[in-house]
């Protein structure tokens, strides 16, 4: 086992939400050995009601599951403006799978067997993500974005983004003027080990602009720079 050396993250408490105890136990001892606090949950409901009662910082989240299924889980704490970090864990490696996991508000996804090297960087780079956004606002438009509490207004009204769809707005607002390459995008909002396409792109970006845009069909702010890929005007 390998201790990080970041004070900060190992506070934070992680949820384990996995069946098979083997993986579960791996889990929890090395995540304990990093300092982190550890909760373990082996079935869907209860790992659900562990997550909205104990609000963790983090939950790895097996996705086959008995009772209520890992996809199920996140697309409840979503509905219920719960936006903890979500790390799936799957044998489930087909883009579907993937995509469907990050539609649903995921932040990671990883593929078992998987390697306690390759686990303990993803929940310390998720959390670095989280506990390092800027206590700062955006304004455009009739848009307001705070980025600390994660939430975006239109005209005084809530507007629900996913954490997927959070993270490429933050990333278009962050670049205001600047082109950004669909590749670009696809490899800081899900990781340069993600293997979907960059149509995955284009469709985020329509259902943020059918969210934020007045007129979908002729966006003010989420531009289309052809053959490259997308610029942000506030």
């Amino acid at each position: 086992m390998v201790r990080s050396t970041d004070a900060r993250l190992g506070k934070a408490k992680v949820l384990v939400v996995e069946d098979d105890a083997a993986i579960s136990f791996g889990l929890e001892k090395n995540l304990k050995f990093e300092g982190y606090e550890v909760i373990v949950a082996s079935e869907g409901e209860t790992g659900l009601r562990r997550a909205i009662d104990e609000r963790p910082d983090l939950i790895i989240l097996d996705i086959m599951l008995p009772r209520i299924n890992g996809f199920e889980i996140c697309e409840i704490l979503r509905k219920k403006k719960i936006d903890v970090p979500v790390i799936f864990l799957s044998a489930k490696s087909q883009e579907v799978d993937k995509i469907m996991g990050f539609d649903l508000g995921g932040d990671d996804y990883i593929t078992k067997p998987f390697s306690v090297r390759e686990i303990l960087a993803r929940v310390k780079t998720v959390l670095r993500r989280v506990q390092a956004e800027e206590r700062e606002t955006a304004a455009f438009g009739e848009v307001q974005v705070d980025f600390a509490t994660r939430t975006v207004k239109l005209r005084g009204k809530s507007v629900g983004l996913t954490s997927k769809e959070f993270e490429l707005l933050r990333l278009l607002v962050r670049s205001n003027g600047k082109v950004l390459p669909r590749d670009s995008i696809l490899n800081k909002v899900w990781g340069y080990d993600y293997y979907g396409t960059t149509r995955t792109i284009d469709n985020f970006i329509n259902r943020l602009r059918q969210k934020i845009e007045d007129d979908v069909e002729a966006p003010r702010h989420i531009l289309t720079v052809r053959g490259v890929g997308y610029r942000f005007q506030g």
